[in-house]
């Protein structure tokens, strides 16, 4: 993913790269160098162990999962916990449309769940000779607890280099709707992220080399690379 935004982006890729097909209910393990949110180290740009269960109803295009993740954001907070329900729909054999809610939930002291936040997310794909093509969304009301709304557009794009190597470019904004709530730097409504990744699949692993920056001036969101290797297993 290295649920959240990025994450859920990154999967529909890196499973088209996967060695082996991804069953009814299957697991997935990560490790990562970091875990950036957005651009945005959740992990004090330590590394991150990762992993999911998810469902899918193979027939009506439903699933159903749950992902977890260490996480540093001091004073205590080391767990994000996620569970997502969403639906993924094969308009034509082009297009695309998966659609869904999540819940984002963070542990560690009594403090932590302040940032709980429910979102709502539409994800558009177009593939064609050229790759597959990504319009996404993300909107939350209740961002990391503010009260305030929030939302993320992605514009990605994968592509194919050679035959189990793509590559995968993509751009974001997260934008805040309501600024005496939530602002990212100083007074800033919202922020851009760009992404570039390297994806491949050896012996039933994937590996994904990104190099990635934002327009943040922060420490945990500069520019950087970032490296992960995942292992799913059918259940």
């Amino acid at each position: 993913m290295t649920t959240r935004q990025t994450l859920l982006a990154t999967v529909l890729p890196l499973a088209l790269l996967s060695t082996s097909a991804m069953a009814d209910l299957s697991t997935t393990v990560t490790l990562a160098s970091d875990y950036t949110f957005n651009g945005v180290s959740q992990t004090q740009n330590d590394p991150a162990i990762q992993g999911s269960l998810d469902y899918a109803f193979v027939d009506s295009g439903m699933y159903v999962g749950t992902w977890a993740s260490n996480v540093d954001f001091g004073e205590g907070t080391d767990i994000e916990w996620d569970a997502y329900f969403g639906n993924y729909v094969e308009l034509n054999s082009a297009l695309s449309v998966d659609y869904g809610i999540a819940y984002y939930s963070y542990h560690g002291e009594g403090h932590s769940s302040d940032g709980n936040y429910p979102e709502v997310y539409t994800k558009f794909g177009y593939a064609s000779s050229l790759g597959q093509t990504e319009l996404n969304f993300w909107y939350s009301w209740d961002y990391f607890g503010s009260g305030a709304g929030h939302v993320i557009s992605m514009l990605a794009h994968t592509f194919e280099i050679a035959p189990n190597h793509a590559i995968r470019a993509s751009f974001d904004i997260s934008n805040s709707l309501d600024g005496d709530k939530y602002t990212w730097d100083g007074s800033d409504k919202s922020y851009n992220h760009y992404r570039i990744a390297y994806q491949t699949s050896f012996a039933g692993f994937d590996f994904e080399l990104a190099g990635e920056n934002t327009s943040l001036d922060w420490d945990t969101a500069d520019e950087r690379i970032v490296a992960s290797i995942s292992r799913s297993f059918d259940l």
